[in-house]
């Protein structure tokens, strides 16, 4: 089979520029497309030398339509509206499209779902074989164990992140909710001020750090009875990401059209 022909969103940001560098020591997969925003300052701009690697000549794009003419995916982790922008030429053109955007509202998700009859999509909070490998032992602990162990999903992130809770704390509060047999918006808790009174019996409570430059660290605490049980996982560099999503590029070339998570890729089963 040739290489699968990629485009990677958002080249001029710092994941599109890890993106493009894991692309390139990736065997069976090439980059046929850098895409920006209209109106950036990079567009134009060589995307190899801007991703620190001699030139490659595949220049900055705001034309999505064009560039996907001869794709087989895209790498998608850039704003909300970028993504749903990008979704339907994705769908029309047929392509994979790996979506690693965070920040997306319960709309946002439905029009991603709405294209999966005839496209085939990735989608993740998170990307990395560990984390999706955590949310797994999540969903088995708490399904083990019951109300009496009162689960906390705790985060960090660097401080220019501008969304939260983060996608990845979402992803392992959703697969305690799915251990619970929960509905994780009706019972999660994602801010505690001032005299909030008693914990409630059953919610997933969730705490957002910010600062510095960390990549991203994630806890999930069960706290019982005279005992815990943390499980957790940290980031040391976004190319664990970037590794994580051409790996769903990859697993998804040639799938039939639907909507598949890193669970689906990595066979992890329900």
């Amino acid at each position: 089979m040739s290489d699968m022909r990629l485009i990677v969103a958002g080249a001029g940001g710092r994941m599109g520029r890890t993106l493009i560098r894991a692309l390139s020591e990736t065997p069976g997969a090439v980059l046929t497309g850098a895409l920006e925003a209209p109106g950036s300052d990079l567009l134009g701009e060589d995307s190899g030398v801007l991703a620190g690697l001699p030139a490659n000549g595949v220049p900055l794009s705001a034309d999505l339509w064009t560039l996907s003419k001869d794709a087989d995916g895209i790498l998608d982790f850039t704003v909300p509206a970028a993504t749903i922008a990008n979704v339907a030429i994705a769908a029309e053109r047929g392509i994979v499209h790996v979506i690693g955007t965070t920040g997306l509202s319960a709309s946002d998700n439905a029009v991603i779902r709405s294209v999966t009859s005839r496209a085939i999509v990735v989608q993740s909070g998170n990307m990395s074989l560990g984390v999706n490998l955590l949310a797994a032992l999540v969903k088995q602990v708490a399904r083990s164990l019951d109300e009496d162990f009162d689960i906390e999903v705790v985060e960090m992130h660097h401080r220019a992140k501008v969304d939260a809770p983060s996608g990845t704390a979402y992803l392992l509060g959703q697969a305690a909710a799915e251990g619970r047999g929960i509905n994780l918006d009706q019972r999660s808790v994602r801010a505690r001020d001032g005299h909030t009174g008693e914990r409630n019996r059953g919610d997933v409570g969730f705490a957002t750090l910010r600062g510095g430059t960390v990549t991203g660290d994630h806890s999930v605490i069960f706290a019982g009875p005279y005992e815990r049980i943390e499980l957790s996982h940290k980031a040391e560099d976004r190319m664990i990401f970037a590794r994580g999503a051409l790996k769903a590029a990859m697993w998804a070339h040639g799938k039939k059209p639907g909507f598949y998570t890193m669970a689906d890729v990595l066979g992890l089963g329900a």
